[in-house]
């Protein structure tokens, strides 16, 4: 069949073979938005006059939740009523970030076809999903019809060997491969992981790389489906029957295939205001910040957060800085409870928030001040993204947020660890 797995998946749901570059209307299995997106959502299934929809959908809130202003509390309110009136399911405000949640729901497997009103639904590629963000009016149409159309898009192969060094984790290989492909070096691509580095990963960690392959333009991301794939569906989503992994075939016909070794890789950041331009964190050593922010669809996950307990641990966040954390959902937050990961947190003077969005996109929980120099765990760092343009945002791994909070400056967190 020489098929890549966007190909073999976009086929399954399109009832035909396809290739890359053809078009197709496409049945999809879920879709989903968010209280930033949800709204206009609404408004068009209502213009649509749809009476029933055609798609199983969710609403999360959690770009803004709690609500921290009255128009905000009005959009929540108008979702909640079209989620009793159209017999969907809501996440409402505490229960997370939809792309931790609705994996962790068991809703979506591999070989699904997902659309999510949101630009990071690509993360859900870690488990084999072809899963996609789209605008609101396009999500409407999948569920008023059930279907969408697509083009298969071509597919890069990328191959990561070597072996991690200290200090660095999937964050820094993420970013690291956005800095040497470019903002806009896979657009409209799908990118498929493989390589030794890969295998051993978690799936916390190889979502936080497919949650970033937006950044770099792509349509969608996949990881390996492995034992690690059935065992996460498991243990995280409780989810028991069978599942059928999607392989791509050997002879699968590739754009381009490009190979990372990254043996010599240390921590990597993103300076301000672009993803794709990359420094070492030791570069930067004497950059003082204000405020650091752990959590968002990248990391903040569980694994994420043990790394930066590992770090903080009978230590204290420097003076004058910030440090705030935001469990991507109530299940890692309750995770971390038992753990002791929370106590370690609030007793080195960090602070803890309810899981959500809201410090990442900038409407509540940490908007920096005018000339702040913010270092995150976040996935974008464009001028405003935290709410305030005239602030100064680094992206890093949990591991370079938690030892900068420390020290004050940015740090490579090589010797805490």
């Amino acid at each position: 069949m020489r098929q890549t797995i966007a190909e073999k998946i976009l086929s399954k749901h399109a009832g035909r073979i396809l290739r890359a570059g053809d078009l197709a209307i496409c049945k999809v299995d879920f879709a989903f938005g968010q209280d930033g997106t949800s709204s206009i959502i609404i408004d068009r299934i209502k213009e649509f006059a749809t009476l029933k929809l055609k798609t199983q959908f969710c609403m999360v809130i959690d770009h803004s939740a709690p609500s921290p202003n009255e128009g905000v509390s009005k959009v929540h309110k108008k979702m909640r009523l079209f989620a009793e009136e159209m017999n969907c399911l809501l996440y409402d405000i505490g229960c997370g970030v939809c792309h931790q949640v609705i994996p962790e729901s068991g809703k979506v497997l591999p070989g699904d076809l997902v659309l999510g009103a949101d630009s990071h639904t690509c993360t859900y590629g870690a488990l084999g999903v072809f899963s996609t963000g789209v605008g609101s009016t396009d999500l409407a149409v999948a569920l008023a019809t059930g279907k969408n159309w697509f083009k298969v898009p071509e597919t890069i192969k990328i191959i990561i060997k070597g072996k991690l060094p200290k200090g660095v984790f999937a964050k820094d290989l993420i970013i690291h491969i956005i800095g040497s492909i470019g903002a806009n070096g896979a657009t409209y691509k799908a990118v498929e992981f493989f390589g030794p580095v890969i295998d051993k990963l978690s799936i916390d960690a190889r979502m936080t790389i497919c949650n970033m392959v937006v950044e770099m333009g792509a349509k969608v991301g996949f990881m390996p489906q492995d034992k690690k794939t059935i065992s996460w569906f498991k243990k995280e989503a409780g989810y028991i029957k069978h599942i059928n992994l999607v392989i791509p075939d050997k002879d699968a016909r590739y754009e381009k295939v490009l190979e990372f070794n990254i043996n010599g890789l240390v921590p990597q950041v993103s300076i301000p205001h672009s993803v794709d331009t990359v420094k070492t964190a030791r570069e930067l050593k004497n950059i003082r910040i204000n405020q650091a922010f752990l959590g968002t669809c990248t990391n903040g996950r569980l694994e994420d957060l043990k790394i930066a307990a590992m770090i903080l641990k009978g230590r204290k966040v420097a003076k004058g800085v910030k440090l705030i954390i935001a469990p991507s959902s109530r299940s890692v937050l309750l995770k971390a409870l038992k753990l002791g990961i929370i106590d370690i947190f609030i007793k080195s003077g960090a602070v803890i928030v309810a899981p959500g969005c809201g410090p990442c996109v900038g409407t509540h929980n940490g908007i920096p001040a005018d000339q702040e120099i913010v270092i995150s765990s976040a996935n974008r760092n464009f001028k405003g993204r935290m709410g305030n343009p005239n602030a100064f945002i680094y992206l890093a791994s949990p591991a370079t947020v938690s030892a900068s909070a420390i020290t004050g400056y940015i740090t490579d967190p090589k010797k805490y660890l």
